[in-house]
């Protein structure tokens, strides 16, 4: 039988059709574009990830035989509101992730409702890009559209609604939205008092494994498929891609260099970090993950080299990166380009260049892009071991991870061995595998990882170079802290605008 994983993200749909050993059989991508009306905005028109996915999955399963797709499943960029009116007609653009409008109703939450009563309701607290924020913003600024809310649904619940008719949810990724009961899966009636919205209003929950229904007559006439296709609840991108990784079980541990960066750990045991600057969320395996989450990972990378050096060889200029200069770099890059989430919660936070001089090359200010990023993720793992959670080994995983020089720089600036993967194919491919256990082709997540997932080499850090990177870390810590009140002064400057 064949599986379709749907990998829904920030700038393109990423489609794969899978088997059940776990072969790719096809993959197709198919963009669309983001809209930022004003600075630290981002949103999106859903009907732009309709189109995506309806032109996409025809040419994915075209010369095989539809008659074999059992299952689809999607992973879902997370947070991002799409609210849907009594016709379940969008009401307006979705607002994304990374979107920064919500400085104020972020305060809000944690000043008036406070971070104590946020995280006893949710396992976490308010940040900027969570969908209760949204949704506060909404009833303040557009008052009449949030009065014809019917539905408030996540983006990949938005495509599963398309699929099956069915407005539904998994718990990874309503865990992110600050309105779900974590520890005891179900919605906070307390946080959706606090938004002035109701139940009904939001999506029925299933565990990311579970079928949620099959084609609509109307959506298999279009696609080619079957009536009979299973899909899914899905899961929110990272516990998606931790599923496409095989980080299931107690203390696995993965790090995405995506869009946005993350270090995922998996727990068999709800847990929540007492100071907040690690998500608790539910996982796509049943069970639970921490996570911390930076805003801008590879997107720095893409920043510097499309905008700023407008090159499209990334290879090219990451060859100028001399071996000796590895740990040795005298600027560094602050990657705050949508401000930051994991660990510092600052929607003001900016991306900064520290320690140019007129001997700087372009291959300096690179190789500052790619280490900032490393020091950032590492920010989140410094937070998990005062948990006093031990990591030996990490899997790698997104875009980035493709960048052999980068993955030689993360080992050494967290001192860790990472695991590289036999086929990295993210959330798209964690989505097909719990379209197999929804399907019954494996009892569990677990059972599905073991049997699907296979590394395929490991980078190991260097002694030496993990010593000159562990000062150049301690330096890199110094410099937000000096910079806050600078970032907090150009965000009120920018806000009176």
């Amino acid at each position: 039988m064949l599986y379709i994983g749907i990998d829904l993200g920030t700038s393109a749909v990423k489609l794969l059709l899978m088997d059940g050993e776990g072969h790719i059989r096809n993959q197709v991508t198919k963009e669309y574009p983001l809209e930022f009306p004003q600075p630290g905005w981002s949103q999106q028109n859903p009907a732009d990830w309709k189109t995506a996915v309806w032109e996409g999955i025809p040419e994915l399963v075209k010369g095989f035989d539809v008659g074999q797709v059992a299952g689809i499943g999607a992973g879902g960029q997370m947070h991002g509101l799409v609210v849907l009116d009594a016709e379940d007609r969008v009401i307006r653009p979705a607002i994304l992730w990374n979107d920064g409008r919500t400085a104020k109703e972020v305060d809000y939450l944690n000043r008036e409702i406070g971070t104590e009563k946020l995280s006893a309701c949710t396992a976490n607290i308010a940040f900027a890009g969570f969908t209760a924020p949204k949704l506060l913003w909404m009833r303040e600024n557009e008052p009449e559209l949030f009065a014809r809310i019917a539905k408030i649904m996540l983006p990949k619940d938005y495509i599963n609604y398309l699929l099956t008719g069915v407005h539904a949810t998994d718990y990874s990724d309503a865990s992110g939205m600050l309105l779900l009961d974590v520890a005891h899966k179900c919605w906070s009636q307390e946080m959706l008092a606090v938004c002035g919205v109701k139940e009904s209003q939001m999506p029925r929950l299933f565990e990311s494994y579970e079928p949620i229904g099959t084609l609509l007559p109307e959506a298999a006439r279009q696609l080619g498929l079957p009536e009979s296709v299973k899909v899914c609840a899905g899961a929110g991108d990272n516990a998606a891609a931790a599923v496409g990784t095989g980080t299931v079980g107690n203390g696995a541990c993965n790090i995405s260099l995506g869009t946005s960066g993350t270090i995922f750990i998996s727990s068999e045991r709800f847990g929540v970090d007492p100071n907040n600057a690690l998500h608790a969320f539910a996982h796509a395996d049943g069970n639970y993950h921490l996570m911390g989450c930076m805003l801008s990972a590879a997107s720095c990378n893409m920043w510097w080299m499309d905008e700023i050096l407008e090159s499209s060889d990334y290879g090219r200029e990451q060859a100028r990166i001399e071996p000796e200069k590895l740990g040795r770099n005298h600027v560094y890059f602050l990657p705050y380009l949508m401000g930051e989430r994991s660990p510092i919660n600052d929607v003001c936070a900016r991306g900064t260049f520290t320690g140019i001089t007129m001997d700087t090359t372009r291959a300096d200010m690179l190789q500052a892009v790619l280490e900032g990023v490393a020091f950032a993720i590492r920010d989140s793992f410094e937070v998990a071991k005062r948990l006093g959670i031990e990591i030996t080994s990490s899997r790698i995983c997104g875009g980035g991870a493709k960048s052999a020089l980068w993955k030689q720089i993360l080992a050494n600036v967290l001192n860790l061995r990472l695991e590289e993967l036999e086929s990295e194919q993210g959330p798209g491919m964690g989505g097909a595998m719990l379209a197999m256990v929804a399907c019954g082709l494996y009892p569990s997540v677990k059972d599905a990882c073991g049997q699907l997932v296979r590394t395929a080499g490991t980078v190991l850090p260097d002694p030496a170079l993990a010593a000159l990177y562990e000062e150049r870390y301690q330096r890199f810590r110094e410099i937000y802290p000096a910079m806050k009140g600078l970032f907090a002064s150009l965000c009120a400057g920018e806000a009176k605008k």
